[in-house]
């Protein structure tokens, strides 16, 4: 750490609870993970999926 960093007045967990209220981090196993390049390549998937369940329902 370096010397002008000044944590004297630091609060812990200051903004812990507006953090876990206002995200929605999902975690995917490994190999799910790893046939997607990134999170808009698992929004377009889902939002396929959610499609097609829908398509099927009616």
């Amino acid at each position: 750490m370096r010397p002008e960093y000044d944590f004297s007045n630091a609060v812990r967990g200051k903004y812990a609870r507006a953090f876990r209220e206002s995200t929605n981090v999902v975690v995917l196993e490994p190999d799910v993970a790893a046939r997607f390049k990134n999170s808009r390549a698992v929004n377009e998937a889902l939002r396929a999926v959610l499609m097609a369940a829908e398509q099927a329902q009616a």
